[in-house]
């Protein structure tokens, strides 16, 4: 999605940080799995809680785990078993981004989902 026409890197972060959140979903998609992504056909689909996703970046590169919390704000996924302990010995989620993650198995498809996946799926057999 190009949030401005402008290619001033500054007005790119500021369109980033200041999208309404009804338009954030869209910073949250994440490649699909080979097989994932030959079955539905469709190459991206946004992150969400109740996935499983492989981390294909950083020092939890290769960790593979349940989506649990989304934040959209930040554009951000936990993913179950990636925490840092804290100065007081508490354990928070490590938050990763979404583009940094590889979804291997969908959790619960809803008639939302489906809806996306079938719009998607339809504008790559027509080459659009």
């Amino acid at each position: 999605m190009v949030l401005t026409r402008s290619s001033k890197p500054g007005k790119q972060r500021k369109a980033l940080a200041k999208a309404p959140l009804h338009a954030r979903w869209r910073f949250l998609n994440a490649m699909l799995s080979e097989d994932l992504a030959r079955e539905h056909g469709v190459k991206r689909l946004p992150v969400r809680a109740g996935d499983t996703v492989v981390i294909l970046r950083g020092d939890w590169k290769g960790h593979e785990g349940k989506v649990v919390e989304v934040d959209l704000k930040r554009s951000r996924v936990a993913v179950e078993g990636v925490t840092i302990k804290k100065a007081d010995g508490t354990p928070v989620y490590y938050m990763i981004h979404a583009s940094k993650v590889m979804i291997t198995k969908l959790g619960e498809i809803d008639e939302v989902r489906k809806k996306i996946i079938e719009r998607r799926a339809k504008k790559t057999k027509e080459g659009g």
